[in-house]
């Protein structure tokens, strides 16, 4: 029965949404950097990516991944690049400690922050991990694919969601995080914390 599953799941995506990973420091620095817009604009890149990795489980196309031990790497070493290259931005950064008037400056390309929340979280192999190994822990044997679908969005949604309040808390506090000395601080850790993710994601065995 959909009703015995489904709240231990929302249990278990909350308990997973609330713990700070790469994504929500990518959200946080990039609404710092360019406000809200740019904020939510990289919280509907992660939101895209985790709906797309949700479908492709439901689909069978993420046990093909999976299975696919070629695949699996390729997947998990472009998301070690891409997180280690978004590391060294924020610290190369944090180093130079050079910022620009927000008010005189162009407006940070919302495209941009789409784009690295999606990639972010596409290349995150443990979000395909999360929807293949405990997902189906909830599904009832034989339960129609529209059942998988729904149970496998309640991540990005929940998700989302959490990472649009962020978004809006952090706004309030910008006038505070674009203080040069606090935004090097803040581009330090989030250069630390991601590079971090990526070293952690480069020694997990396939």
């Amino acid at each position: 029965m959909i009703t015995e599953t489904l709240l231990p799941y929302l249990a278990v995506v909350l308990a997973v949404v609330l713990v700070p990973g790469a994504d929500f420091t990518i959200v946080l620095r990039n609404t710092v950097i360019g406000g809200r817009g740019r904020g939510l604009a990289t919280s509907a890149g992660v939101a895209a990516a985790s709906m797309l990795q949700g479908l492709a489980a439901a689909a069978g196309l993420g046990a093909l991944i999976m299975a696919s031990h070629t695949l699996f790497a390729a997947v998990k070493w472009l998301g070690v690049v891409y997180l280690c290259w978004l590391a060294a931005q924020a610290l190369i950064s944090a180093r130079r400690g050079r910022y620009r008037d927000p008010a005189a400056s162009a407006a940070p390309s919302r495209w941009a922050g789409f784009r690295q929340g999606f990639l972010g979280n596409a290349t995150n192999p443990k979000i395909l991990i999360f929807y293949l190994a405990l997902l189906p822990q909830f599904l009832t044997p034989g339960a129609p694919i529209w059942i998988g679908i729904a149970y496998a969005w309640l991540l990005p949604v929940i998700g989302t969601t959490w990472l649009v309040l962020i978004v809006f808390a952090a706004v309030r506090a910008r006038a505070l995080l674009l203080r040069s000395p606090v935004r090097r601080a803040v581009d330090a850790l989030t250069g630390v914390v991601l590079g971090a993710f990526a070293l952690r994601l480069a020694t997990e065995r396939s």
